[in-house]
């Protein structure tokens, strides 16, 4: 594996899920396979989970980790070419990201969508620059389109906790106040068509996913009937793909409630985090014992190391 930004850069997905498994088994079997080797992490928006759980990782590989804020820590970069760069951006990504990679020998970049220009976020243009000049490995931190490392840790929590054989597996749009982009949905769904699992997605008209991540899945606007017989529900709000960018329901009917967990099949809740309560999720059910919010946080540190490995290993 020579990057990791979607699941078409991983030549055989399953490998790398059994090979994500072994490592939540036996975590520290490879204390030196990034011996005198530096992971950059490069941050353009906020992290809690996808920062600690990345640091842990490269730790238990022997990595040494640099973390950078672009808001706070660099200067503002521009990305367009031909730009004279006369106002405010102080640095051309074409210079910035091969110095980058002169003191880091794989890179995390983490730079979430605009919302404001569905082409240029669709384009990834971000994580697509830092492909392009810093020659290096890049792995994706969460792109505009996509949170890769957020659904393969998914994959291993529904792998390690499903009872039957071919779990029914339900993605649920869920209210927000803000605007949010559809990252993880498209990624969650994206992977879910190579798991073993039957796909529901669920949400109101309006919010569906583009066509690219959601082919195959059985699309239900009647969350009622989505949750029916549900093994896993999982809960993440996006704002609208074709009315791009814009919330379009704020409707409290869509929270996941114990009321349409009761029709499932004794279902696991999952969210990625962080999560507003009782806005997304009552209560009652991210406390229940059916939640593996905290246990699904807690396999980011699989899936990081997981790629770290494949990549080290390439």
């Amino acid at each position: 594996m020579l990057h990791f930004t979607k699941l078409a850069d991983i030549a055989n997905p399953q490998q790398l899920l059994q090979q994500a498994l072994e490592i939540k088994q036996y975590p520290f079997e490879k204390p030196d396979l990034g011996k005198n080797k530096t992971l950059g992490l490069v941050f353009f928006n906020s992290s809690l989970r996808t920062r600690l759980s990345s640091q842990r990782a490269a730790q238990n590989l022997g990595l040494h980790t640099i973390v950078m804020n672009v808001s706070a820590d660099a200067w503002q970069l521009e990305f367009e070419d031909g730009t004279v760069m006369n106002a405010g951006k102080a640095e051309h990504i074409r210079e910035a990201a091969p110095v980058m990679a002169q003191y880091c020998d794989i890179l995390g970049i983490r730079a979430f969508a605009g919302l404001s220009d569905r082409e240029a976020d669709y384009r990834e243009e971000i994580l697509t620059a830092f492909q392009q000049f810093s020659g290096v490995p890049v792995i994706s931190l969460e792109s505009a389109t996509r949170h890769p490392l957020q659904s393969l840790a998914d994959w291993v929590t529904i792998e390690t906790n499903k009872k039957t054989e071919r779990p029914k597996v339900v993605l649920t749009w869920a209210p927000h106040p803000r605007a949010l982009p559809q990252a993880v949905g498209n990624s969650f769904a994206e992977w879910m068509q190579v798991a073993d699992v039957d796909l529901t997605i669920t949400h109101p008209p309006g919010y569906e996913l583009d066509e690219v991540f959601s082919a195959g899945a059985t699309i239900e606007y009647d969350p009622y009937k989505a949750y029916a017989g549900a093994d896993f529900v999982y809960a993440k709000n996006w704002s609208s793909f074709q009315s791009y960018g814009q919330v379009l329901s704020q409707d409290a009917r869509w929270m996941v409630d114990a009321e349409k967990m009761a029709l499932t099949n004794e279902a696991f809740f999952m969210h990625c985090l962080p999560v507003r309560r009782n806005v997304v999720v009552a209560d009652a059910v991210i406390d229940s014992p059916k939640s593996l919010v905290i246990e699904q946080a807690g396999n980011r540190t699989v899936s990081a190391q997981a790629v770290m490995q494949a990549i080290l290993t390439h």
